[in-house]
C-alpha cells in the first residue's frame, strides 16, 4: 500500500466515524429528549426493557450513547441495575442494524446525500429541518467514508506483510483480541463491524475470520462506557459492569456455540449466499439476538455477580432502604380515614429526615469530615425521591369521594412536604458553600463560628418544635414553636450586623463573608418553613385562635 493509499484509508475512516457521529447527533436532537423520557419511565419488565433498548438505539443509532443515558440514570437513581441490563441488552440488538445499512451499496448515491443535507442544514431554518439535513449528511457521509475503505484497500491484497497478518487472524482467539482492541480505539462497534464488511468484501478477509472479529467487536464497544462510569457513584460502575459481563458471556458463549456446531455459520451463509457483507450483518444481528434471549433467564445472578464485583457499602443500604414509602402503600384502595393517617405518618418521616440532614449538613460544615457531606447528599435524594412519591400518593388520594375536611388536609399536607423538602434543600446548599470554600483553612473567626453555631443550634430546636405541632395536632405547643421562630428571626438580624462591622474592620474575607450571610439566611428560611408546617393543619375555624 502506498502513501496515497493509506492517506485514503485514514480519510475513509475518519470520514465514516464522523458521519457516524453526525447522524447519531442529529437523531438525538430530533428524538433526545423524548428518548430520555421513554428510558425513565422504563419497567421491570425485562422484555419491555429490551425492546425499549431495541427502539432508543435504533432511533438515535448509537449504544454507547443509549448505554450512557443508561448509566447515568442508575447513577441518579432513576433506573434499577435489573431494569438497565434490559435496555443494554437490547442496544446490543439495535446496533447491528448499521451493519445492515452498509451492507447495500448506496456509495453511488451519497454525492446526493450530501447535497440534499448540505442545503437542509445552511439554507433552512426549521430547526427540525437543520436537524434532518445533519442525519441526512451523516448518511452520506457514511456511505462515503466506506466507499473510500473499499477503494483503499485494494493493493492490500498483494501485500505480503498484510497476508500474514490476516493468516494470523485466522486463529479464532486472535482475532476476537484483535477485535476487542480495534474496537476499543474507534470507540464504536458499529463503526468496527462496517470496516471489517469492507475488508471481507474486498476479498481481504474470509468470512469465519470476520465472525469472530466481530464476536470480539462486541467486547471492546463496552470501553465508552467504562471510561464514562469513572466519574459516577457504585451503581453507575455497576452498570458499565454490567455490560461488559454480558459482553463477555457473549463471546464465551458463541465462540463455544460454533466449535459445538460449525454448520451454524453455513446456515446463516446460505441465506444470502453471493453477498459477504450481508453474511456479517447477518451474523451480527442474529449473535445478537441469540445472546439477548440467552442471558434474559439470567438477569437476577448477573446483577449479583456485579453486586459481589463492587460490593453494596452500608451506606447504599441506608439510601435504599429510604427510597421506600413505609406506610402509602395504596391510597385508593384504603379507606380515606386510614389514607390519611398513614400519609401523616409518612410525611412526618421524611420530615425527620429532613431535619436531620440539616443537623448533619451544620455539623459537617464545621468540620472536616467528606463522609458526612456525603451523607448530606444522599439524604438529599432520599428526600426528593419521597417528596416525589408521596406528593404523587396524594394527589391519587384527592381524587377520591373525600369530605371537604379531608380535602383540605390532602391540600396542606402537599405543602408540608414541599417544606420539608425545601429544608433539606437548604441543607444542601450548606455543604456546598463548605466545598466552595474549602475545608482545609479556618474559614471564620471565632466569633462568627459561635453566632453561627448558635444560630443553628435555634433553627434546629425551632423544627423541632414545629414537627411536634404537626406530629401530634397539638396547637397548644404553636406559641413555644413561634417564640422558637423569633428568636432565629433575632439571631439573624444580630448576626447580619456583627458580619458588617467584622467586614467594616477587616476581619472577615469578603469570600467567605459571602457564604456566611447566605448559610444564616438559609437557617432563617428553614424556620420560616417549620412555621409553615406547624400552621399547615389549622382548620379556618381555628385560625383565629391561634394567630398572633
Amino acid at each position: 500500500m502506498d502513501l496515497d493509499n493509506l492517506f485514503a484509508l485514514v480519510g475513509g475512516v475518519g470520514l465514516f466515524l464522523y458521519g457516524m457521529t453526525l447522524m447519531s447527533s442529529g437523531l438525538q436532537n430530533v428524538a433526545g429528549d423524548k428518548m430520555r423520557e421513554i428510558l425513565e419511565s422504563v419497567t421491570s419488565n425485562r422484555f419491555k426493557s429490551v425492546l425499549l433498548g431495541v427502539l432508543v438505539t435504533l432511533l438515535i443509532q448509537s449504544s454507547s450513547a443509549t448505554d450512557m443515558m443508561v448509566i447515568g440514570f442508575v447513577n441518579s437513581g432513576i433506573m434499577q441495575l435489573t431494569e438497565a441490563l434490559g435496555v443494554i441488552l437490547g442496544a446490543n440488538i439495535g446496533t447491528t442494524v448499521t451493519a445492515q445499512v452498509t451492507a447495500f451499496d448506496l456509495t453511488a448515491f451519497a454525492p446526493f446525500l450530501l447535497f440534499a443535507g448540505c442545503i437542509m442544514y445552511l439554507f433552512l431554518k426549521k430547526p427540525t429541518i437543520k436537524y434532518a439535513g445533519t442525519i441526512i449528511l451523516g448518511f452520506g457521509m457514511l456511505f462515503v467514508g466506506v466507499g473510500m475503505i473499499k477503494e483503499a484497500i485494494l493493493p492490500l491484497a498483494d501485500s505480503p506483510w498484510f497476508i500474514s497478518f490476516i493468516s494470523k487472524l485466522s486463529n479464532p482467539f486472535l482475532a476476537v483480541i484483535f477485535g476487542v482492541l480495534f474496537t476499543a480505539l474507534l470507540q464504536s462497534s458499529s463503526s468496527a463491524t462496517v470496516i471489517f464488511q469492507a475488508f471481507a468484501i474486498q476479498g481481504l478477509l474470509d468470512y469465519k475470520t470476520a465472525v469472530y472479529l466481530v464476536i470480539g467487536a462486541a467486547i471492546g464497544s463496552v470501553t465508552p462506557n467504562i471510561l464514562a462510569s469513572l466519574t459516577t457513584n457504585r451503581n453507575g460502575k455497576r452498570t458499565a459492569l454490567l455490560n461488559l459481563e454480558f459482553n463477555l458471556f457473549r463471546a464465551v458463549f458463541l465462540s463455544i456455540l460454533i466449535g459445538i456446531f460449525p454448520g451454524i455459520l453455513d446456515l446463516i451463509q446460505s441465506i444470502s449466499p453471493d453477498n459477504i457483507g450481508r453474511q456479517i450483518a447477518n451474523t451480527h444481528t442474529i449473535f445478537a439476538i441469540t445472546a439477548v434471549l440467552v442471558t434474559m433467564p439470567f438477569f437476577t445472578p448477573l446483577v449479583k455477580l456485579t453486586e459481589r464485583i463492587i460490593p453494596i457499602l452500608p451506606e447504599e443500604n441506608r439510601e435504599r432502604e429510604g427510597k421506600k414509602l413505609l406506610y402509602m402503600v395504596d391510597p385508593s384502595h384504603t379507606l380515606p380515614a386510614v389514607a390519611l393517617r398513614q400519609a401523616m405518618l409518612e410525611v412526618t418521616r421524611m420530615g425527620k429526615m429532613a431535619r436531620n440532614n440539616l443537623a448533619d449538613s451544620l455539623e459537617s460544615f464545621f468540620s472536616k469530615d467528606h463522609e458526612l457531606e456525603d451523607k448530606v447528599f444522599s439524604t438529599e435524594s432520599i428526600v426528593d425521591y419521597l417528596s416525589h412519591e408521596i406528593t404523587d400518593k396524594l394527589v391519587e388520594l384527592r381524587s377520591q369521594e373525600l369530605s371537604e375536611i379531608d380535602k383540605f388536609r390532602v391540600s396542606k399536607l402537599t405543602l408540608v412536604v414541599s417544606n420539608f423538602e425545601r429544608i433539606s434543600d437548604h441543607a444542601e446548599n450548606i455543604v456546598e458553600y463548605k466545598q466552595k470554600i474549602g475545608s482545609g483553612k479556618e474559614i471564620l473567626t471565632k466569633s462568627a463560628r459561635k453566632e453561627l453555631k448558635e444560630m443553628g443550634q435555634a433553627t434546629l430546636e425551632s423544627i423541632d418544635a414545629s414537627i411536634a405541632v404537626f406530629e401530634n395536632e397539638d396547637f397548644s405547643l404553636l406559641p413555644h414553636a413561634q417564640e422558637l421562630e423569633e428568636k432565629v428571626d433575632n439571631y439573624q438580624d444580630e448576626i447580619t450586623t456583627n458580619h458588617v462591622r467584622r467586614l467594616m474592620k477587616g476581619k472577615c474575607d469578603p469570600m467567605t463573608g459571602v457564604v456566611y450571610t447566605d448559610i444564616v439566611t438559609d437557617l432563617e428560611r428553614c424556620s420560616d418553613h417549620g412555621i409553615n408546617i406547624a400552621t399547615a393543619l389549622i382548620t379556618p375555624g381555628m385560625r383565629y385562635k391561634y394567630q398572633r
